[in-house]
């Protein structure tokens, strides 16, 4: 079995893991955050996946990031959870803004500097990823209307650059996001 393939069904495995993980709002997810993105540098690398590679050297930063924040400690020394909430309209807007320049700013390197198949759609679900996890660390109810824009346009980018595992991992994802949104607006609701 080729190397490629070992690391699409790793990835897959972990991922996975991830997704039980954050669908339950689980802090645990944030250790699935840094070994599944180790894995997809290596393998989006050599699929010529330029800005899906750069983008996981984010999404390990954004684990540690989001794993602090779901663990900081109150003044009184209790460990609270943090709160599930809604997005705020200025930072919508914000984050809005944030991703247009990002997609335009990284398609533009990718036609610049590599010859990637794949410009637009790589750069789009790149900059919207890297919002969606951002929201996922703040942990913003709406984080899964990103995602399930996300992996339906992945599903076809990995399925177009022969990326099976991943390809079908992402299929469940997008399914997976609307039950993710339900079930996090229904612990909303219960949160004090």
């Amino acid at each position: 079995m080729q190397l490629d393939v070992v690391l699409d069904i790793l990835k897959v495995s972990v991922g996975l893991i991830y997704l039980y993980l954050e669908y339950n709002a689980k802090r645990g997810l944030w250790i699935a955050g840094v070994i599944m993105p180790a894995i997809s540098l290596w393998l989006f690398y050599n699929k010529g996946l330029y800005a899906d590679c750069a983008i996981n050297l984010y999404y390990l930063v954004i684990a540690v990031y989001g794993y602090v924040v779901w663990s900081r400690k109150s003044s009184s020394g209790q460990k609270p959870e943090v709160p599930i909430t809604s997005v705020p309209g200025k930072v919508a807007a914000l984050l809005g803004g944030a991703f247009v320049a990002m997609w335009l700013f990284i398609a533009w390197v990718l036609a610049s500097f590599t010859d990637s198949t794949v410009v637009w759609l790589d750069s789009f679900t790149t900059a919207l990823s890297i919002v969606g996890l951002w929201m996922l660390a703040r942990k913003y109810l709406q984080q899964w209307f990103v995602w399930l824009i996300v992996d339906a346009v992945y599903v076809w980018l990995y399925y177009h650059k022969g990326i099976y595992f991943s390809g079908t991992l992402y299929a469940f994802y997008t399914v997976m996001a609307v039950f993710g949104y339900v079930k996090w607006r229904r612990l909303m609701a219960e949160q004090p």
